[in-house]
Formats: structure tokens, sequence, C-alpha cells
């Protein structure tokens, strides 16, 4: 899913002017450092993004009826205000905390005294259903022009209100009871500015839909008095995650402190065919261009594009097997010049410049050696993130043509791999029969020990002109296996951690992602993206390709710096070119 940001100078009497745009996708945001991802804009600045998880549980919806006494008159002498009244929930963003509009009054004609009818707003929308989560109440004079005059604010909480709450079946603002009036404050401290008394204040069980405010004010509507974000006080604590009844979700974890890692294994069998001839399934076409690939190298790009964006490091370990070097079968090699490389794109380097080494594809197909290795990495990434408080969890990316040689073995290999924390995504390449592999994706408890489900398998030809079902049919599995290891430990989700703790580095102006774009209304009232250049060209870019065009200019973030509590067995290490 992407979501394309835009920002804009408000012009008042004429079209408003664009200041920049920023395309991003929610899975890059969402395995970026604290799901926080910022991209700079190319007239300069930079939009920061961050991803949080919807409330799961049940929402109420409050009812709020509130009544005005005494505001101050910002109409001038010979006229009085039209009140109307915002409520604003907090968020917190990489700049500190922020206020945002979700419920917004009709306005009363010419009354400082006025009675708005009753506000239902959901909780979850105002404050997440946390009662004690502070929200605002500001109040505007209504003008028909869209400047709608500050007079005032208050800020509480919904307990507040609900314990404020007085009887105001009377119509005489005299005699209405006061004493737990909220006291409107204003530019100036020390002026009255009125008061807020709360006549109802109720939560009963949410609607299907959140309802809306009668009255319609321009779209182009801003505040002449904007909110001021508050300075972030770093000793705020950040609420720890909402769980459903049904314990902790992947989400969970996401935000909190679980890093995704993932490493790639690639099958250089003698049954994939001879790489020099077109039509085999390693074939390099001497003469490829950035949009001619094989099905290995589009599977990188596909398959490795979809789980790469969780990973918050963009670095890879890269593996082979089923090579003979020097006449040695290896069934786990090192893939490219150093143990790890840097990107979606770095993969398919390593990959291709395997061929210029002194390889010979051979056989038989075995996965047990990298599954292993898959297996130790991860439990000693596990075990040094639990020293910090953190938690870490790695997905294996198999590529191979299908034909394994012992599925015994295998599925021996995935039973004791089943206790580490991994899950392995197997991706069919070619037409081969695949039903082997479908085996070891439907192995379960009744074929052997009891075992956790970490493997899923993906045919890549059903899939690979629809990235879509290609993303789906990646993930479907990964979210439920992560969470099912940590809860079966015991292991909770840690608070949700705050951007300040992170060095933020903006990703730079991508010309093909970030386009900005201009909103108009053509005549039948229709929402236009016009393009911001004389020839046309620009539009929404959508990279519904494998092609690795969201990887540039992506900013590596530094490795952990203490180093991995024990060494993994080692992959075989081919010598140099």
């Amino acid at each position: 899913m992407f979501i394309n940001v835009g920002i804009y100078d408000e012009v008042r009497k004429g079209t408003d002017k664009v200041m920049g745009s920023a395309l991003f996708e929610i899975g890059d945001v969402l395995g970026s450092r604290g799901s926080v991802k910022a991209k700079k804009l190319r007239k300069g600045g930079s939009v920061y993004a961050r991803v949080v998880k919807a409330p799961d549980t049940p929402s109420s919806t409050l009812t709020l009826g509130m009544r005005g006494v005494k505001l101050t008159n910002v109409d001038g002498f010979f006229g009085q205000s039209d009140p109307f009244f915002e409520l604003s929930r907090m968020n917190q963003g990489p700049a500190g905390e922020s206020w945002q509009v979700v419920y917004r009054s009709s306005h009363i004609p010419n009354q400082l005294s006025p009675t708005w009818e009753p506000a239902e707003v959901d909780l979850n929308r105002l404050c997440d259903g946390d009662l004690d989560r502070s929200i605002k109440v500001t109040i505007f004079d209504y003008e028909k022009s869209g400047k709608h005059q500050y007079m005032g604010m208050f800020e509480t909480d919904t307990s507040s209100l609900i314990r404020a709450k007085v009887d105001g079946g009377t119509r005489d603002v005299k005699s209405l009871d006061k004493t737990k009036a909220f006291h409107v404050t204003g530019k100036k401290k020390k002026k009255d500015y009125g008061k807020i008394v709360v006549v109802e204040a109720t939560l009963s069980q949410s609607r299907s839909a959140a309802p809306t405010s009668t009255e319609q004010y321009p779209q182009a509507y801003v505040p002449s008095v904007a909110p001021i974000p508050i300075p972030f006080n770093p000793q705020i604590s950040v609420a720890p995650p909402q769980q459903s009844n049904n314990g902790p979700s992947f989400v969970d974890y996401i935000l909190g402190s679980c890093q995704l890692s993932m490493c790639v294994a690639i099958d250089f069998t003698g049954s994939n065919g001879d790489p020099r001839k077109p039509g085999t399934l390693h074939y390099l076409n001497p003469h490829t261009t950035e949009r001619v690939r094989n099905d290995y190298e589009r599977a990188i790009m596909g398959v490795g594009s979809i789980v790469a964006k969780y990973d918050s490091d963009q670095k890879f370990p890269v593996w082979g097997f089923g090579a003979k070097y020097g006449g040695q079968i290896q069934h786990c090699f090192q893939v490219g010049p150093t143990s790890e490389v840097h990107g979606v794109p770095s993969i398919l380097d390593s990959y291709r410049g395997v061929f210029q080494t002194k390889l010979t594809m051979s056989g038989p197909t075995v996965f047990t050696e990298v599954i292993s290795l898959a297996a130790a990495t991860a439990q000693s990434e596990q075990d040094l993130a639990q020293t910090r408080g953190e938690q870490a969890y790695t997905i294996l990316l198999i590529l191979t043509d299908g034909a394994v040689t012992d599925v015994r073995a295998t599925a021996a290999a995935i039973q004791r791999a089943s206790s580490a924390p991994l899950s392995i995504v197997i991706v069919g390449i070619g037409n081969a029969d695949f039903s082997a592999m479908q085996h070891l994706d439907d192995f379960d408890a009744n074929n052997g020990a009891k075992r956790r489900d970490i493997v899923q398998f993906v045919e890549f030809s059903k899939h690979r002109d629809n990235k879509n079902a290609l993303t789906q049919a990646t993930l479907e599995e990964i979210p439920d296996q992560l969470v099912e290891y940590f809860s079966s430990r015991g292991i909770k989700p840690t608070l949700a951690r705050n951007e300040s703790q992170f060095n933020i580095v903006p990703d730079e102006f991508n010309e093909e992602m970030d386009v900005d774009l201009s909103i108009d209304f053509n005549d039948e009232g229709e929402i236009t993206l016009n393009d911001d250049d004389e020839q046309g060209t620009h539009g929404l870019y959508l990279d519904d390709s494998y092609n690795g065009t969201n990887y540039a200019g992506v900013a590596i973030m530094p490795p952990p710096a203490t180093a991995p509590t024990y060494a993994p067995p080692a992959a075989y290490v081919p010598p140099p070119y």
C-alpha cells in the first residue's frame, strides 16, 4: 500500500502552491526502526511518516454536550461571535507532540453563551480508547470566508469531561451550575475568555460508522491560530501497545523492539540447466537490460524486496547450495565477496557474480545446511537482542527449482529449526513438480515430533505477473509464525519506542517515486491530479515491477555495536574470482 503525502502553501485568494510531496509504502515505514521513515522534499525540508497500530479493542462512543458561558466576543462592536468547537487528539511524532482535529461542531449564530448539539465521537479516534489521554477543546468564531477567528481553548481528558458533567436542564445561564466548568484560555493568560460547562458526557457502544458533523466547512479551512506542537519531553513514557483479548499481534511486536532480518539461499544445482543456454532458469542474457531478467533474478527482486521491507538495517547474508568448488560439493557457500550485502540490488549483483567464479553446477539438492545455519544465526541474534531488552526474528528465503533430494532429511532439519525464531519461505522457480515442496509446507506434528509451523511455499510462476498476489502468498503465514514463537515462550511485545531514540536519516528525494502533485476540481466536482511540469510527464508513479527502483536512496542503518554471543556454523567461502 502506498500513501502520497502532499505539502501545500495555502493561498486564500488563489491556487494553493505545491511545496512538495513524498510517496511512502507502508511496508517500508513499518520495517524501519521505530516504524518511522523520512523523505526529503525536492524544494527542501523533510516529511516524516510513522505507522501506529489502530486500537483492536471494541470502541465506545462519547456523547458530549457542552454549553458556553460568557465567551469572549471577537466579532467587533457591532456583532456577536458565532461559536463552534473542535475536539483534537494528541499525537506523538518525530517533532514531539502535536494535535489533530477529529470533530468539528456546527456553529451557533450570534450567541456568546451557546448550547451546542451533543457531539458523538468514536473514542478510538479521539484518544485510542484511553480515557486519561489528553484532548483539546478549541472554540472559534465561524466566518463564511473560512478565516475563522480563535476564541480560546482548554485541555482536558475524557475522564475529566465525564466527571465535570452537571445538570444542564435550565435555560438560564445564571442558574447553571458552574462549579465544575472549564475555564477557556486565550492569547492573554490573565484575561477571562469565558467558561465551558459539560451538560452531557456518556459512553456507549460504538455504531458501525463514526458520526460526522451536519455542517460542511470549506475544505481549505485552517484556523487563524494554528495548533502549536508541544515541546517534546523525553521523560514522557510511551504507552504500551494495546492488545486484544486474543493476545498480542504481529504489529504489536514490530512496533515494539522486534527487528526482522532476512537471509537468502539460492539453488545452484545442475537441474537448473546450463546458465549459458537461453531458456534455462539461470540463463544470464549478455545483452540484458534492467527490464530483462531470468526468473531467479525476478524472484530475488520480487519476493526479496517484499520481505526486505521489514528488515531495518538492509544487510542480508546470501548463501548458495548445490555447486562444486575444486571438485568438492558445497551445500552452503557464501554468495558474494562479503558475508553480508547491503540492499536487495546487491543480492542480485552477488548472484550474478557467482557465475564468474570457478563453480560447477552439480547436485544433489540439499537444504539442510542452509536451514541449520539460518536457525543458528536466528537464535544468536535473538540471544543478543535479549541482552539489550529487545527482540529479533529471522526469515530465510530459499530459491530453488524444486527437485529436493531427501525430503525426510529436510523435514527433520525444519523440525529442529522450529525451536529458533525463524520462518522459512521456499520459492519454487520454473515449472517443475513442486509436490515435495508442498509436502514440506504441509508437514506438521502428525509427521513426527511436535513442532512449530515455520515453512511457507510459494510457486513463483503463479504470481510473477501480479505483485499483490505475490506479496499475499509470501507474507501469508509469517505474522502468525512470529507471534506463535514469542507468545509460546511468554515473550510479550516491548513498549513502542519513541522516534527520539533514533537518528532518523531522511531518504534523498527520488525523482521517479516522489512526484509533486497538485489537486484540483473539474467542472463536475471530481478531483483531478495535475502534472507539475509543462510536458505533463509527471504523475502518480506506482512501482509494480520487480526491478528494485524502490531501493534508490535507502539509508543504511548501522549494524549492532556488539558482536553475536556465539558464532553459528560458517558457510563455505569460495576462492577469489
